[in-house]
Parts: C-alpha cells; sequence; structure tokens
C-alpha cells in the first residue's frame, strides 16, 4: 500500500507542507528566544524571516516587504492604544489612582478576596471591548494589589486574563464571537449572549480562580520594573493614607472614559446596524485610538496633580513611559508578523483540510479546528473566523441536534486555547505584566488552555442538558 497516496499525508512527507514551516518556525523560536535568549523583538523577526524563507507559498523575493507589511498592520491596531496604555499605566500608578481602586476593591471583597474582584471587573470591561485594551487598564490594577497584599502577583495576572480572555471569546457583543455567531446560520443572537455567559462563567472560575490559586502556591513573581514603574515605588504608594491619594471617582476616570466610548460604538454597531447614522459619531469616540487617547489624558492629569509636577517633570515622565509602550509596541507586532508569516505559509489551510474530513461530533471537530489553527497561527479571533466559515459552508450546522449557539460556543473554546510565542497577547502579556517566558507560559498559556477545555466540557454538558434544538 502506498501511503502517499492520501493527499494529506504526501503533502506531510513533501517539500512543499505548510508543517515543515511550521516546525521550523517552532524551533527558530525555542532556540532565539530561550535557549540564546535574544530580545523578543529580534528573535521574532528572525524567526519569521525563517519561516517566510522556508514557505514556499512566499515568494523569495517578497518575504521581507510581506514581514515589514505584517508588522506595519500589527502596529496600526495597537500602536497608538498600546502607547496610551503605557501612558494610562505609568500614571494611575504613580498618582496613587490604582492603589485606590484597589483599597476600594478590598474593601468590598476584603484582601483575602481580592481576586474575585479583579476578576469580576476584568470580565465586565471584556465585555464591549477586545482583550488587550482590557489588559491595558487591568494591568495596573494587578500590580497595585500585588503591591499593596505583598504577594500573589501569579494569581492576580492569571484572574485577570480570565476575565477578559473568556468573554473575549465566548460573551457577544464582544466582537470575536460576535463575528462567529453573525456567520453561523439560524443563530440568535439574544440566545447565544446567554449561552456564552453560561459557558464562560465555569471556564473563567476554573482557570481564574481554582488554577490561579493553584500557580500561585507554586511559583513567587516578583514585582518587577513595568509599565515604567518599580516595585518600589508602589510599595511606597501602598503605605500612603487616603487623603493623599486621588478619589475613587478621579481613579477611576480614565477606566470608564474608556470602556463607555468603546462600548457606546459596540452598543451602536451591535443592536443599530454599521450603517446607523449615529455611528457617525461613536464611530469616532468609540475608536480605540481615540478612547484610549481620552483615558491618558485623563489619568496624565491626575498624575501631574498628585505629583505637583511641573511641565517639564510632567513632560519628561510621560516621554519615558512612552519608550516604554514603544518597546511594547514592537514587540507585541512583531509576534503577530510571526504569526501572519505562518498564516500566509498556508498552515491553517492546511490544517483544516485534514481536520474536516474526521468522523467526529460536530462540536468537537468545530472544537478540534480552531484549536489546532490557534496554536499553529497565534491569533485566536482568525481561528474562530477561520472554522466559523469552515462550518458554515460544510452543512454541518444542519446536522445538528442542539442550538447553533453552542457550535459559536465550541469554535470561541477552541480558539481561546495555548497563546504561545506566535501571539501578540502572549507577548502584551509578558511585556505589560513584567514577567518573564516562562512565567509568561505557566500562567497566561496554562490559563487559556485550561479555560479552552473547560469551555468545551461546559459546552458539551450543556448541550445535553438544554439542546434547545
Amino acid at each position: 500500500m502506498n501511503i502517499f497516496a492520501n493527499p494529506h499525508v504526501a503533502q506531510l512527507g513533501g517539500a512543499h507542507s505548510p508543517l515543515i514551516a511550521f516546525l521550523v518556525g517552532l524551533i527558530s523560536v525555542i532556540l532565539l528566544l530561550v535557549y540564546w535568549d535574544l530580545p523578543a523583538f529580534v528573535g521574532l523577526i528572525i524567526a519569521t524571516l525563517i519561516v517566510g524563507i522556508v514557505a514556499p507559498q512566499v515568494a523569495f523575493a517578497e518575504v521581507p516587504a510581506r514581514i515589514a507589511e505584517a508588522f506595519g498592520e500589527g502596529m496600526a491596531g495597537i500602536g497608538i492604544p498600546i502607547l496610551m496604555a503605557a501612558v494610562i499605566g505609568k500614571s494611575m500608578m504613580a498618582s496613587g489612582a490604582a492603589e485606590r481602586i484597589v483599597r476600594g476593591f478590598t474593601s468590598l471583597t476584603g484582601s483575602e478576596n481580592s481576586d474575585f474582584a479583579l476578576w469580576g471587573s476584568s470580565s465586565f470591561l471584556a465585555i464591549p471591548v477586545f482583550f488587550d485594551n482590557v489588559f491595558y487598564l487591568m494591568a495596573p490594577l494587578a500590580r497595585s494589589m500585588r503591591a499593596r497584599v505583598g504577594k500573589n502577583y501569579a494569581l492576580y495576572i492569571v484572574v485577570v486574563g480570565a476575565g477578559a480572555a473568556t468573554t473575549h471569546v465566548f460573551v457577544p457583543p464582544t466582537p470575536g464571537p460576535l463575528a462567529v455567531a453573525e456567520e453561523i446560520p439560524n443563530t440568535n443572537l439574544g440566545l447565544t449572549i446567554l449561552v456564552g455567559l453560561l459557558v464562560a462563567a465555569p471556564s473563567a472560575f476554573v482557570g481564574g480562580i481554582v488554577y490561579g490559586r493553584w500557580i500561585n502556591k507554586r511559583i513567587d513573581i516578583p514585582l518587577r520594573d513595568a509599565m515604567d514603574t518599580t516595585g518600589d515605588e508602589l510599595s511606597e504608594l501602598a503605605q500612603r493614607s487616603n487623603n493623599q491619594l486621588p478619589s475613587v471617582l478621579e481613579a477611576s476616570l480614565p477606566i470608564l472614559l474608556a470602556v463607555v466610548l468603546v462600548a457606546s460604538d459596540t452598543a451602536a454597531t451591535t443592536f443599530l446596524g454599521e450603517d446607523a447614522p449615529i455611528r457617525g459619531i461613536t464611530g469616532f469616540f468609540g475608536d480605540p485610538n481615540f478612547a484610549l487617547t481620552a483615558a491618558a489624558i485623563a489619568a496624565a492629569l491626575t498624575y501631574r496633580r498628585m505629583r505637583s509636577l511641573s511641565d517639564e517633570a510632567w513632560g519628561d515622565e510621560l516621554t519615558e513611559a512612552l519608550k516604554s509602550g514603544g518597546n511594547i509596541a514592537a514587540i507585541t507586532a512583531a509576534g503577530g508578523a510571526f504569526g501572519a508569516m505562518l498564516a500566509a505559509a498556508g498552515i491553517g489551510d492546511y490544517i483544516t483540510n485534514i481536520l474536516s474530513g474526521l468522523g467526529i461530533g460536530v462540536l468537537v471537530t468545530a472544537w478540534l479546528i480552531a484549536a489546532t489553527v490557534r496554536i499553529a497561527q497565534g491569533s485566536a479571533t482568525v481561528a474562530m473566523l477561520t472554522t466559523a466559515g469552515i462550518m458554515a459552508g460544510s452543512g454541518a450546522v444542519a446536522s445538528l441536534s442542539v442550538n447553533p449557539a453552542y457550535l459559536v460556543m465550541a469554535i470561541g473554546a477552541g480558539g481561546n486555547i495555548f497563546s504561545w510565542y506566535n501571539d501578540s497577547g502572549f507577548w502584551l502579556v509578558k511585556e505589560i505584566g513584567g514577567l518573564t517566558q516562562i512565567e509568561t507560559l505557566k500562567t497566561w498559556t496554562a490559563l487559556t488552555t485550561i479555560v479552552s477545555v473547560t469551555g468545551l466540557l461546559t459546552v458539551l454538558v450543556l448541550s445535553k442538558i438544554l439542546p434547545m434544538a
């Protein structure tokens, strides 16, 4: 029997297999970033070049230009928000605003349950906005909570990530699941939101609280310099009295501004449509580039007032924050370019062609396709939309014995799995959180995997109990 009679097996063994590019890329990032410990930006760009050279789907002469294009597209999406987030983070922490919000949380929940406060806040904020914007706003609170409590930083990072990540893939009108729900035929948006909440809650609890508390007992992550603030500065702020800090309203204003502005456009788009007249206004004010800029101005003004800074000193401090933000933006965009080059190599189509023919249940098939595409090319949103298109065009929806909302959830769960080096979100969490690569793998990567598996199991159980077909 000739095993290469199967075209998928032949492609696996052939010189033009996208799998070869994927394996070369995996080995490259491990050697460059882990073994040789190159700066993340340099290592990611070199690894992306190597993938482009190996992948025959990308013309050799076009490889550098394709990398620059993907890097530029990444910077276009996250450049201004990350730079403004750096100003927000620096200002909220140095002014004591983050410390004041943390004290408000702990007065309600008690310091022993402060992880629930961060988890709930992160989950709520993530409903109208993308994951990265939520992490920009919540990371200063996690750092200030660590400074105040003196421990548990691994737990705080995990619960913040859990709240934002689960909402990001399960609960419309968050853009990812909303787009998947629109792609899958006969999906009711209101019911999808309800099912999304039912799936997100246990997934975030298991990944955030249960795993967060477990891993927190096994690793102690110190407060390193990040977002242009040091652990010593945060510890000093934690000792101040309330009258030396901004009011709760002033301290919360940057977060409120960003969320309300972005949510206004999300609500207008979801309930009134893309062409609604009001979007001429909300499209401007609700754009993350504007919303994060407005939030940065509010945070910076509070910083100046609380520290009584001169014009020159204030400008110098904000410039330092922007330098830090520029490095984070560059690394994040480079991670996105690495994932984009893997996608250009054809790894997504290669995997989906193999998996879509497997004779397993529709929900598990959808999860498996989304999970494999996510691991291979990095982007949760791309994995979700790719899988949604495949499932919608395959006739699988017609064979479903449960409500299509469960298919949306299975796709979201698969798209969330195993965020690693080819995901820009991995580098965002690492750099803004002040983590090492190993710490990011143990916290963020493990969290996304636990949320994915728990989400699938929850979908399978709920679909058996309440099929709603």
